[in-house]
């Protein structure tokens, strides 16, 4: 990121109060300026009015006298912060100015002077036909009687003093901005400790990770989006690092259950070979050759079972079929087994038929391994349990020996790859280590669960659900 992404904040923010200035010191002043003309020009034309019904018609009315008009006019002039009030003739001549006192003989007259100016207007702009040297705003109010215009009250303001009422406006304007820009450097603030330190921290753990050090550590103090997307870049992270180390164990595992029977095979054929096994023992150890390599074909293909059996890409062939009847199946296939031990299956199963709707194939892979581990470690002259029971549309099947029993400690590993109890070496010369890992994929793989219930010395008892098949809640219905 290299500090971009801050860069583009600070710039856009500068811009921000860049911008600012600039359209209040054109597109404010300019509105805030017409404004106060327009206001201005109502004001005068409401005051000349005034005047030309009150004191000029007076004057032309012959009711009062021109000293008497122009005092009044002064003091107008004063209560209009300056303004300068004229009564002017239709032709041009100046009757009275507030700004001084026509003596006797004077008379000024302005040249060009047109009331019509201003169009549908009350007000114009300009030096008023030349009599002003500078700008002025002009309002314009006839005086009338008789059904005619007499003469006009004009009432002149500079346009400079309408600038600097304008310009203390815009003054005020410009200190707001400051003060809203400064006020939203919070969010800068913000910005930085809620989003940019936070996302940098994520940054720099990514990069790690990246790298391969899942075991960089970071942390980010916040519940939020920021917070959650840490905590799950962290989870992650672990997760990424345990799969390494159980692929690590894998790959160990793998080479220790392989290395060990073709170390065996190899020695035996080795001093078979050289002599050091005479001939008419050759049997008995050709006899542990063929167990080794029966063991390494076993292996072989739980490996490649476990590898096909994908939680989100097995392909399972889904049917309803009879759990009891595959139980039963399955039961008798050990029967042999069970005689050589001993051992009794007992099964209790719910109704004479439990249609259930999964993959028939893989459910009896399921079942082999659980039963073929329940003679593995049941005692000689006891017995192995297999129920079904119906609950909540669900099918439960358990599995329960009276073996010597899982430690508690091993209960939440046995469905690990390649696991293996310490109790369980010394009963299992053969197993792998896989076959719970391959139950515990395919019952994954069907959306349904598989519990264990041990107590060492006393027991184990396997229990998996499977979902009941629509055909049987109709034949109930």
């Amino acid at each position: 990121m290299k500090r971009t992404l801050y860069l583009k904040f600070l710039l856009a923010y500068l811009l921000f109060g860049i911008f600012g200035f600039i359209v209040v010191a054109t597109f404010v002043y300019s509105m805030t300026y017409e404004r106060i003309r327009r206001d201005r020009a109502d004001t005068m034309y409401q005051i000349a009015t005034q005047i030309a019904n009150t004191y000029a018609a007076d004057l032309y009315n012959s009711e009062t006298s021109l000293e008497a008009v122009h005092t009044q006019m002064v003091a107008l002039s004063k209560y209009m912060y300056g303004a300068t009030i004229w009564i002017i003739n239709p032709s041009g001549r100046l009757v009275l100015d507030s700004s001084r006192v026509f003596g006797p003989g004077d008379e000024i007259v302005v040249n060009g002077f047109d009331p019509t100016v201003t169009g549908s207007y009350y007000y114009t702009t300009g030096d008023f036909f030349g009599a002003f040297d500078e700008d002025m705003l002009s309002v314009f109010a006839p005086i009338t009687g008789g059904y005619k215009v007499q003469a006009y009250v004009v009432v002149h303001e500079r346009i400079a003093d309408i600038q600097v009422t304008a310009n203390d406006f815009l003054n005020i304007s410009y200190l707001m901005l400051i003060v809203l820009f400064l006020l939203s450097m919070i969010i800068l603030i913000f910005f930085t400790e809620l989003v940019y330190v936070p996302l940098r921290k994520i940054t720099k753990a990514t990069e790690q990770y990246a790298a391969g050090n899942m075991a960089y550590e970071f942390t980010v103090e916040s519940e939020d989006e920021m917070g959650y997307l840490a905590a799950s870049l962290a989870y992650m992270a672990g997760e990424i690092a345990r799969q390494e180390d159980d692929q690590k164990k894998f790959i160990a595992n793998v080479s220790h259950d392989f290395r060990s029977p073709l170390t065996s095979i190899k020695g035996y054929l080795v001093a078979m070979q050289d002599g050091t096994i005479p001939e008419e023992m050759y049997d008995r150890y050709l006899g542990i050759v063929i167990n080794e390599t029966d063991r390494l074909t076993k292996l072989t293909n739980e490996l490649l079972t476990l590898n096909n059996l994908n939680t989100r890409g097995m392909l399972l062939d889904k049917s309803d079929f009879d759990i009891n009847q595959v139980i039963r199946n399955v039961a008798a296939s050990f029967e042999g087994t069970c005689r050589d031990k001993r051992i009794a299956i007992e099964l209790v199963l719910t109704d004479e038929k439990m249609l259930v709707n999964a993959d028939i194939s893989k459910i009896q892979q399921v079942l082999y391994n659980l039963v073929d581990n329940a003679i593995k470690f049941s005692h000689h002259d006891s017995s192995i349990k297999i129920e079904t029971t119906e609950k909540h549309s669900k099918v439960f099947v358990s599995v329960k020996d009276s073996g010597i029993g899982i430690p508690k400690e091993d209960q939440k590993l046995i469905f690990d790859r390649f696991y293996k109890s310490d109790a369980s070496r010394g009963k299992d010369k053969k197993g792998t280590g896989l076959g719970l890992s391959i139950v515990k994929e395919i019952i994954k793989a069907h959306e349904e669960n598989i519990n264990v219930i041990s107590t060492e010395g006393v027991g184990t008892e396997f229990i998996f659900s499977l979902p009941k098949a629509k055909a049987m809640d109709e034949e109930e219905e």
